[in-house]
């Protein structure tokens, strides 16, 4: 068969009559076999694949076939399918088997595409680097010797190495465009509320958002026109109303872009990383547009506000993973207050129980008021002032990483640094607005560069335009 890298070449191939969606499934299943060693899926759905395959091709024959029908897709492993374990990657949810599927996941099945697998994680997605899994680390396939970033490297690596044509990740502070940099592929976070929640597993409530990885524009923009619109089961989901993105990618304006200088004189800037991004917008105003550096003076602040917030978040949200309800429990246990302590400490990994603490310290009576309310005053600022530039300019751009893909356990003991490898992606995340990574370039390992594109809130439809421009002159 074919090697088949965008759902395009599927339908086309499809409509030829050249396979069916059983043969895709097949040769996306003997994929996964062949390049299991990269350890990017816990589970594989081989069965329910194949049936739902079989099922899909009969709906083609009658000519009721949903939109995304011959897709394949992998779920990162916080995203709840009925009848199929999700644990989160981590040992603390070991076993939990799903009662209901995630709203995203379902309205993927509704259109036809067929789930083929639960993609591993960084745990209740806590990382960076995809080393803080129950399941082990994820291999970037480029260089198995250096991370896929995190926390969303099992949905990025899988795109990468071609076992299933999109997979789904979520982003709370970086964790789809930062892996889809470091694996070369392109990794989209929305607007905050835009997808719905519902069915993913909570890290951090205020900025959790589901994402698409893809190797095309095209195929991200037609998965979050089909994932995206108000669920009646999360009431923080938004009523605007849903464009098909995928039809509106033609783009032929001239645009104002902004690119923040604190962040192209940021002294952990990769030098490689920096040429290729002023490289792309040295090209963007030869082609007329208006392109203007800008002050950030908040720049600093936004990873220490990132953290603050969303440890706390997580030490409420996990809170409720105690040894009593379901998961794990510590079979070590003689009495109440041992239980709750031994299945927690037992059943959680390292960096999982370091945010537990530092949200659970923030959040104490003591320090309340100087850090928690503190970050939720400058996380306002910081919208407010993103905002007022993207009220200016169409377009922030900005590079999505510091650094190309590190080595394994280059930042393991120094958890500030691992952090500050989300340096550029937090912004968006912190202000709630959409954003994208697309591949610009290598450096000169041969590890991908990623550039990501910044628009304001509810205006996908540009920003998928934008990036399929920008993804053209970038592959020249």
């Amino acid at each position: 068969m074919e090697k088949f890298i965008s759902f395009g070449e599927i339908q086309k191939s499809l409509e030829k009559g050249e396979t069916n969606c059983l043969s895709i499934v097949q040769y996306y299943l003997k994929n996964i076999q062949t390049k299991a060693h990269l350890n990017a899926f816990v589970e594989v759905y081989e069965q329910s694949a194949l049936a739902q395959a079989n099922r899909v091709d009969a709906k083609l024959a009658a000519g009721k076939a949903g939109k995304l029908a011959g897709m394949v897709i992998g779920i990162k492993d916080v995203l709840c399918y009925a009848g199929h374990e999700s644990n989160a990657s981590s040992s603390i949810l070991q076993g939990y088997e799903s009662q209901y599927t995630c709203t995203a996941v379902q309205r993927l099945i509704d259109q036809d595409a067929i789930i083929i697998g639960r993609l591993n994680c960084d745990e209740f997605g806590m990382g960076s680097s995809n080393e803080n899994s129950s399941h082990g680390k994820v291999l970037n396939a480029l260089d198995e010797s250096r991370v896929p970033g995190g926390s969303s490297g099992g949905s990025a690596v899988a795109v990468q190495a071609n076992l299933c044509t999109v997979s789904l990740g979520t982003d709370t502070g970086g964790s789809v465009r930062q892996p889809a940099a470091f694996t070369g592929v392109i990794g989209s976070k929305p607007t905050y509320s835009r997808v719905s929640r519902w069915g993913l597993i909570a890290y951090a409530s205020s900025f959790d958002t589901i994402g698409v990885f893809s190797q095309t524009i095209q195929d991200n923009a037609l998965v979050m026109e089909v994932i995206a619109g108000h669920d009646e089961w999360d009431n923080t989901s938004s009523r605007k109303p849903v464009l098909p993105y995928s039809q509106l990618l033609h783009f032929d304006k001239k645009v104002k872009i902004a690119y923040l200088k604190e962040a192209l004189e940021s002294p952990m800037l990769q030098a490689e990383i920096k040429k290729n991004t002023e490289s792309v917008l040295k090209n963007l105003e030869s082609d007329g547009h208006q392109v203007e550096a800008v002050d950030f003076p908040l720049l600093e602040y936004i990873l220490p506000t990132y953290y603050i917030l969303t440890t706390a978040e997580a030490s409420s949200n996990l809170s409720r993973f105690d040894g009593v309800k379901y998961g794990y429990r510590s079979p070590n246990t003689h009495n109440l207050e041992s239980m709750y302590k031994l299945s927690r400490s037992e059943g959680f990994g390292e960096e999982v129980k370091r945010r537990i603490m530092l949200g659970t310290f923030v959040l104490s009576a003591s320090y309340y008021d100087a850090y928690f309310t503190k970050a939720q005053k400058v996380r306002r600022l910081i919208k407010e002032f993103t905002e007022s530039l993207l009220d200016d300019f169409d377009y922030i751009i900005m590079p999505t990483t510091p650094t190309t893909a590190f080595k394994f356990g280059e930042h393991s003991d120094d958890p500030v640094s691992m952090y500050l490898e989300d340096l550029f992606t937090v912004q968006a995340s912190v202000s709630g607005v959409p954003a994208i990574s697309v591949p610009n370039g290598k450096d000169q390992n041969g590890m991908p560069i990623g550039i990501q594109v910044i628009t304001n809130s509810f205006k996908e439809a540009d920003l998928f335009s934008f990036c399929n421009y920008l993804n053209q002159k970038t592959e020249k």
